[in-house]
């Protein structure tokens, strides 16, 4: 049970992130946000003469009887999306070696994300997740529900620390029943992750955010340290003066990023790294500007 002051440290936390976003969003995200994704059909709009170059499969035969010239129906892009933000709150999502631990950034994240999709009309829902799906907030509109749900990525502990992937992915291909966007936000260190993320990013379009911290790349030269996994709380003496140890650790970690990459592209979903050490909402921008670029190309 939180306490009165742990309480108010956290909707202090929140409202300083709702300012965050809400400047972001007003500034750079909002115009990249709605050109990086298409809406969910198309809808009949009107009719118009038909011009040299039109689709001749769209020319309606009835009108055209009746109006003596060929006419061709009129769409429009039905623009209202159905968002979906998968945040993983496991034992890794609390480290942070700088500043900001995994689980702030996606909080963070989760902020700009949504109120981007809420300023353009979208809905957006929540799930949290750790070793098994924690909690599901149905997509919805309105500022006090996306607060709600940053509230909640700030504050869920799991009962368990482990991370499935897997079985967050499997949630939602059985839950959503509307095709969406899925924002997966996790640093991927869980398996099996191939068949998971096949399955969720042919029904549904998924993106992939990955946390990560410069000290999961790379150990400093710190001499003997006690490392302790925060998800298995498995302890062990690490010599980090050791150049070799640094080394095949440093190899381990870059065969674990390029591998999680090399599935992310396999099944087509696109990703972008945010560092708890860096600008990730230029990383952010980075990936909406890329998406927005290839859909209007």
């Amino acid at each position: 049970m939180l306490t009165d002051e742990q309480i108010e440290e956290m909707m202090a936390r929140v409202r300083k992130l709702e300012l965050k976003a809400r400047r972001l969003v007003r500034e750079s995200f909002s115009g990249e946000y709605l050109s990086s994704f298409r809406g969910q059909g198309m809808d009949f709009d009107d009719f118009r003469e038909y011009q040299h170059g039109d689709e001749v499969r769209f020319i309606d035969w009835n009108v055209t009887a009746r109006m003596n010239a060929p006419f061709i129906k009129k769409f429009r892009e039905e623009r209202e999306l159905s968002v979906v933000i998968a945040v993983d709150v496991s034992g890794s999502a609390d480290y942070g070696s700088v500043s900001l631990s995994k689980r702030e950034i996606a909080a963070e994240t989760a902020a700009v994300l949504g109120f981007s999709a809420l300023q353009n009309g979208d809905k957006v829902g929540l799930l949290i997740f750790a070793n098994e799906p924690i909690l599901f907030i149905p997509p919805e509109k309105g500022s006090r529900h996306l607060l709600r749900m940053i509230r909640e990525i700030l504050v869920t502990k799991p009962t368990q620390t482990g991370t499935s992937i897997s079985d967050a992915c499997d949630f939602l291909v059985r839950s959503l029943r509307r095709k969406s966007v899925v924002f997966l936000i996790s640093d991927f260190f869980s398996d099996p992750l191939d068949k998971p993320l096949g399955k969720l990013s042919k029904k549904h379009e998924t993106i992939a955010l990955r946390v990560l911290d410069p000290l999961e790349a790379k150990l400093p030269k710190g001499g003997k340290v006690v490392m302790i996994d925060p998800e298995t709380g498995f302890e062990t003496l690490v010599n980090t003066s050791n150049p070799n140890l640094r080394m095949g650790y440093s190899k381990l970690m870059k065969r674990q990023q390029e591998g999680v990459a090399s599935l992310f592209k396999k099944h087509g979903i696109d990703a972008a790294d945010l560092q708890t050490d860096g600008d990730t909402m230029s990383a952010l921008h980075q990936l909406l500007k890329k998406r927005s670029r290839r859909r209007s190309g």
